[in-house]
């Protein structure tokens, strides 16, 4: 599980990062709380020897849709009931946050408990599993 693990440490990362710009920048906020969700889903796909992760290590590359379908299994296989809400939250953020500046910070405040809940979940389950 050493690519788990190196994705749930950039996916921490970049949660702590993204909560501190809050406040001061949500335009980088909510694109580094998306890439802590996007590295948890992968973190999570790998650690759980997902489809998903077997065709993005293949290909060399992820994508949205593979991130999307990778969040729903997650979901099923763990029985997590929100898991994929909460990453289609990330995605809100990234597309509506940075792309296209659109949210500030009280909306970055109410979606941050959905990435924090995903990376925390991701990281209980990997911890568990190592």
């Amino acid at each position: 599980m050493p690519g788990a693990e190196r994705h749930l440490a950039l996916s921490l990362r970049y949660l702590e990062e993204g909560k501190t710009l809050i406040e001061k920048d949500p335009v980088q906020a909510s694109e580094k709380l998306f890439k802590a969700a996007e590295e948890a889903v992968k973190a999570l796909a790998i650690g759980l020897d997902l489809e998903q992760a077997r065709i993005a290590t293949k290909e060399g590359t992820w994508w949205t849709k593979l991130l999307n379908r990778a969040a729903e299994a997650t979901a099923e296989k763990l029985g997590i009931e929100g898991f994929d809400l909460w990453w289609k939250a990330a995605y809100y953020l990234h597309i509506e946050g940075f792309h296209e500046a659109r949210i500030d910070s009280e909306d970055m405040k109410r979606n941050y408990r959905y990435i924090e809940a995903l990376v925390t979940t991701a990281e209980k389950i990997l911890k568990a599993r190592a």
